[in-house]
């Protein structure tokens, strides 16, 4: 079997198969993924992402989006800079951030591929409903830490793996753009890898410190 995509562990064992996927479980960091043979090809990725109907206007997905919002912004100083990384087809968290005085830059790999935004640092990075998307977890977040300042934050908002019996009838789970799944102990193998602090607030909501240089 493939190795996990998180950790690199050879240890995999099978987990579920549905329609379209053979998902796959790595006993070490507990992540369940998608076989990388088997995953969408960018093209009909992005086919899927154009029936999303996120968009700034719309008052439910700024609801949506303040649960990472608000944890995140009240940690903050004013004046912050941060960047919102898988902003989507409708960026819109930036702008929550941005009227609450901190400056922000977007970056998604299909609508806003802006490389030059990954060549500075920052106080937060937010990761909203991305990293279940993430063909190579173990190089996004290696790279999302490195563009995080000492004492800065990362904020993703993902919905935690914690019912395995239910797997199968899970919306998120029958989302065919989803190809990895995270459970608490993922992140608490993640941040014992990154030396960081972790705060799981809810099932959607994790909140990764990087402590700042001794």
């Amino acid at each position: 079997m493939h190795p996990c995509i998180l950790c690199g562990s050879k240890k995999i064992r099978f987990f579920h198969k549905n329609r379209l996927y053979t998902y796959l479980e790595c006993p070490v960091c507990r992540l369940v993924f998608v076989n990388p043979e088997e995953r969408l090809t960018p093209d009909e990725e992005v086919k899927r992402y154009e029936h999303h109907q996120n968009h700034p206007g719309a008052p439910g997905y700024r609801a949506f989006l303040g649960r990472l919002f608000e944890p995140v912004n009240e940690r903050l100083p004013k004046g912050s800079r941060g960047l919102d990384y898988g902003s989507g087809p409708g960026p819109t968290l930036h702008l929550l951030f941005e009227e609450a005085g901190h400056k922000m830059e977007i970056f998604d790999p299909f609508y806003a591929n802006n490389p030059e935004v990954l060549q500075t640092t920052y106080d937060f990075i937010t990761c909203t409903e991305t990293a279940e998307h993430f063909y190579d977890p173990a190089n996004e977040f290696r790279k999302l830490w490195a563009l995080l300042k000492p004492g800065g934050i990362l904020g993703i908002m993902t919905l935690l793996l914690t019912s395995p019996d239910t797997f199968p009838a899970w919306h998120y789970s029958r989302d065919d753009t989803h190809v990895a799944f995270y459970r608490k102990e993922t992140f608490r193998w993640l941040t014992s890898q990154l030396d960081a602090e972790l705060q799981v607030l809810s099932e959607r909501v994790i909140i990764l410190e990087k402590k700042n240089d001794p």
